[in-house]
């Protein structure tokens, strides 16, 4: 009887001192790290919607309705348009022409950096888009001050402006310091933070950040002084700057236009290109390479070079055929009004 009490109190003690948290709580550290990479595997293998694919063939095929695009895209959401003028800069195509033919005036952001866009685009687009917060003009080398003094005429909200990166786009920033400085109406306040937008007569009159990775000392020196209310290149900070929020606009390691095309996938618009294959020096050396076989790897490699040309030029031909026959054969051009006419109706109702 005293055996059996007490190897239940033995028994009873043991229990008291087992610690269940311990195993439930190295479990669960276990298992929370697994949840964790089984949530990121699901966010990571996520489908592709329908909208981002189709973009990924427009934005693919772009070089093709270039001369089209105007009337292709004047029923497109701003959404999509923005995000067929962010392809077109990545493909190095975003030009005059596609950039006026994609405006939207519901657009706040504008990215031009390192396009061939010139002044009397961005011009055109500043009369268009007038809710412009954000504009990125850096590495443009067609890009003056005319096209910015369109810009900050046009665009009285803009408060984000990256500049620079080029030695064209440099000196196009430095001669730009006059137009973005405002220029007051009444010279009553006592500082710069205490003025009012309608108090501001001329120049950029809701700027207030200024992106210019590399500004010269006297131009920072000038803008500090004359304009302090514009901030040059500011830096991530968890509480603003001077109480007021840094936008995330402002900071130049991220492309303007990233979040537009972050859920397209680069792969369904890039065209892969033919690399020739890296010679060694051996083969190129004068001594041991004849004339005949210097020809031929000039051929190949010129021939390489203009494939992508001759291909588009091939295509080129082929529209302005089917579009002569349209205008020609009177059966066609009746099926092209009536689909005009299709359009125009359900459009109305």
């Amino acid at each position: 009887m005293e055996k059996g009490k007490s190897a239940s109190q033995a028994l009873e003690i043991s229990l008291k001192k087992l610690d269940l948290n311990a195993d439930r709580n190295a479990k669960s550290s276990h298992l929370i790290p697994a949840l964790h990479s089984s949530r990121v595997c699901f966010e990571r293998t996520k489908p592709p919607s329908l909208v981002s694919l189709c973009l990924g063939v427009v934005g693919r095929h772009l070089d093709d309705i270039t001369e089209d695009l105007s009337e292709i895209a004047v029923n497109f959401p701003a959404d999509i348009k923005i995000s067929l003028a962010a392809i077109a800069r990545r493909r190095k195509l975003l030009n005059d022409d596609i950039i006026i033919s994609l405006a939207d005036s519901s657009w706040e952001i504008l990215d031009l950096s390192r396009s061939d866009v010139s002044d009397f685009g961005l011009a055109k687009v500043a009369e268009m888009c007038k809710s412009l917060r954000a504009v990125d003009i850096s590495k443009c080398n067609k890009i003056t001050a005319n096209g910015v003094s369109e810009l900050v005429q046009h665009c009285h909200s803009l408060e984000t402006l990256r500049c620079g990166g080029c030695p064209w786009s440099e000196s196009t920033a430095r001669r730009c310091l006059g137009i973005l400085k405002p220029k007051l109406n009444a010279v009553e306040g006592d500082s710069w933070e205490e003025l009012d937008t309608m108090e501001i007569g001329h120049g950029a009159q809701a700027l207030r950040w200024l992106v210019w990775p590399k500004i010269d000392k006297d131009s920072l020196e000038m803008l500090s002084t004359e304009c302090p209310r514009i901030i040059v290149n500011p830096k991530p900070s968890l509480f603003g700057f001077r109480g007021t929020e840094v936008p995330k606009e402002a900071f130049s390691d991220i492309a303007l236009d990233d979040p537009i095309v972050k859920d397209i996938d680069p792969k369904t618009w890039s065209i892969c290109r033919y690399t020739p294959k890296a010679i060694s020096q051996t083969l190129l050396s004068p001594s041991e390479l004849s004339i005949a076989a210097k020809f031929r790897l000039a051929f190949e490699e010129r021939d390489t070079r203009l494939a992508s040309k001759r291909a588009k030029n091939a295509r080129q031909h082929q529209r302005r055929a089917e579009r002569e026959w349209m205008m020609t054969n009177t059966r066609a051009k009746a099926f092209a009004l009536a689909s005009q006419a299709t359009k125009s109706l359900h459009g109305r109702s």
